[in-house]
């Protein structure tokens, strides 16, 4: 059997990546990172998302790679009140929440929103 102990980084294939860079940035407070040869990722924590950028992705990769196909859940020590003020200021709008739900480790309020390619994003806080 095989023993996982965290996910290493994931691969968000998008239509442009200078603007995912910037809406992940600003919104988000991930930090751009530069690696290999000049490819680009964000990082949080001690977690990282690669990017592809669509119809120029690198091998090995997703069979049917598409911006806007990812749904991805974040924790936040930030209070949601603060978070969605946070995302009203820089004109992202809120899909829906606060609404409660199951996370990996127990119950999470959430609020959902979505990036440049219209990924669904959630941001959470563990309950």
């Amino acid at each position: 059997m095989i023993h996982l102990t965290r996910l290493d980084h994931i691969v968000l294939t998008v239509a442009n990546i200078e603007q995912s860079c910037e809406f992940y940035a600003r919104v988000l407070g991930m930090k751009i990172e530069i690696f290999g040869h000049g490819r680009k990722g964000l990082s949080f924590g001690n977690q990282k998302i690669n990017l592809h950028e669509h119809g120029r992705e690198f091998d090995p990769k997703a069979r049917n790679p598409r911006p806007g196909s990812a749904d991805l859940c974040f924790i936040s020590e930030t209070p949601l009140d603060e978070v969605m003020e946070h995302l009203k200021r820089c004109g992202v709008s809120i899909e829906l929440g606060p609404v409660e739900r199951s996370g990996a480790t127990g119950v999470i309020r959430s609020v959902y929103l979505r990036d440049p390619d219209l990924n669904l994003i959630e941001i959470a806080n563990e309950v």
